[in-house]
């Protein structure tokens, strides 16, 4: 039986009671409170004492994503004024406006503000995980429960796996060298409780279970929302043809991958390294031919 996580982004309101509680829970340390520049953001990314990331993403309304069918553009609506005008009664704004060759002028209306788009972001547990295959030691497992565990008491820190993930989850513990990521809360599984993430949700955007129930009710998800004309709505990490396959942890997004830091279609990054390796084998066998030739013609 494997596990994982179905996060709806939809129902993020940004309130990062999962990060508090998966910090509180595996006892990891504080990120500091220093501004980052990343609007409400202060953690920055996940890391080897951030298990959970909630990332706080501005979207223009051009960005949006609309897989399915073409729909008309989304406007603001128009605001009465007392003589009848839309748009320049008392809640209208006055803004300035640059266009694509750098010219600007004042309006007064709405400007295309677009949306915040919210994420809680994790280990996705892959099904072909990079970390995984590169590991030298066997520190990194696949545990009972179908998550990729780093084994703490196995890890010599080589960091191998820290480049080999798509996902750029793993990193290395300054303080004693060691991989760490998200263990979906292994300890609470074998207990019979749900992660502490998913637990402390508000609003159910995280769900823990079966991912073969999980990714039925993802797709029904998807389908009420494209019922009620949202059908910017998708899942990532589910039925994709990639080198990572299906992930354990995966996502009903809104807009393009990349504007959450996820890649279009994940690869193996070893699978690249792999081929160089081969190619430079090959060729240094070619060099070392045509050496040995030139060589036995300068003794002749």
């Amino acid at each position: 039986m494997a596990n994982g996580f179905f996060t709806d982004t939809t129902l993020c309101i940004g309130c990062k009671a999962c990060e508090v509680a998966c910090k509180q829970w595996n006892q990891l340390p504080a990120d500091g409170y220093a501004l980052t520049g990343m609007s409400y953001d202060n953690t920055g990314s996940l890391g080897a004492t951030t298990w959970r990331h909630v990332a706080f993403i501005e979207v223009p309304e051009s960005k949006k994503r609309l897989p399915m069918a073409s729909t008309a553009p989304v406007t603001q609506p128009p605001v009465p004024s007392a003589n009848g005008d839309n748009n320049t009664g008392p809640g209208a704004l006055k803004f300035l406006n640059i266009d694509g060759d750098g010219g600007a002028s004042l309006q007064i209306g709405f400007p295309d503000i677009g949306q915040w788009l919210m994420m809680s972001d994790v280990c996705k547990h892959c099904t072909n995980a990079g970390c995984l295959q590169a590991c030298p030691t066997g520190a990194i497992i696949r545990n009972e429960f179908g998550a990729v565990y780093v084994q703490p008491d196995i890890c010599n820190g080589c960091g191998y796996c820290v480049p080999s993930c798509p996902f750029g989850v793993v990193a290395l513990q300054h303080d004693d060298g060691r991989a760490y990521k998200c263990t979906l809360c292994y300890d609470r599984q074998k207990d019979g409780l749900e992660p502490a993430c998913a637990k402390a949700c508000p609003t159910d955007s995280i769900i823990f279970g079966n991912l073969d129930d999980l990714k039925m009710r993802a797709r029904q998800r998807v389908a009420d929302l494209h019922s009620r004309g949202e059908t910017d709505a998708y899942l990532y990490g589910v039925d994709e043809n990639t080198e990572v396959g299906d992930l354990n942890a995966f996502f009903l997004l809104k807009a393009e991958p990349e504007a959450y830091g996820l890649p279009q279609a994940p690869t193996l990054p070893q699978n690249r390294v792999g081929r160089g390796y081969l190619a430079g084998l090959a060729m240094a066998a070619v060099l070392s031919v045509f050496s040995a030739i030139s060589l036995r013609r300068s003794q002749h």
